[in-house]
């Protein structure tokens, strides 16, 4: 990948000096360093904010509660999971986080996840069918408000940041039902 980009940077400098927009090009590239130091800033104040809410989840025990409005679909997508075990807090976090558009803070949230599903796994050399099924939604990432993509686009001054609700919305639950269908297709096909 740094041979993609080194070969891309040196395409643009190349044309640059031969179409005499040095000075453009140089001007272009710092502001779009200084973009995306903006727009990182920005994302990590969204990421710290969802972080602290989720350790105040954790901490006042309300997570449990949300959890159990959650168990029945969780429940019925990891049937091998016990109702008590805390990969299914984990997972509860990791969907709450995506379907808030969150996808930053729910990596952390993801990987706990995971590191508990791995405790339930015999094989620990294989990935399970929870696993799979949870990398599955995860990746999928059903949004109901996509609050970082939000973010950008209002911080990019955007007539209606808020009108990819619905399309996001729409997108989001047919790739993670198709994922699903064809996951589980697949293994009732190789059984």
């Amino acid at each position: 990948m740094n041979l993609v980009w080194l070969i891309l940077l040196s395409v643009s400098i190349v044309f640059a000096v031969v179409t005499g927009n040095l000075e453009a090009f140089t001007k272009s590239i710092f502001e779009g360093a200084k973009s995306a130091v903006e727009v990182s800033l920005f994302l990590l104040g969204i990421v710290s904010v969802w972080m602290g809410i989720t350790r105040i989840l954790e901490d006042s025990g309300l997570i449990f509660r949300i959890a159990h409005l959650f168990k029945p679909i969780i429940s019925r997508l990891f049937r091998n999971i016990p109702d008590d075990h805390p990969s299914v807090t984990a997972i509860t976090l990791n969907v709450l986080a995506n379907l808030f558009g969150l996808g930053n803070a729910a990596t952390p949230l993801g990987i706990k996840a995971m590191q508990e599903l791995q405790t339930l796994n015999d094989d620990k050399d294989a990935v399970s069918f929870e696993m799979m099924i949870f990398i599955v939604l995860n990746t999928a990432s059903i949004q109901l408000v996509p609050f970082s993509v939000i973010g950008i686009l209002a911080s990019y001054n955007a007539s209606n940041p808020a009108a990819i609700v619905l399309p996001v919305l729409i997108a989001t639950v047919i790739s993670a039902i198709a994922a699903l269908l064809i996951l589980f297709s697949f293994r009732k096909v190789l059984k």
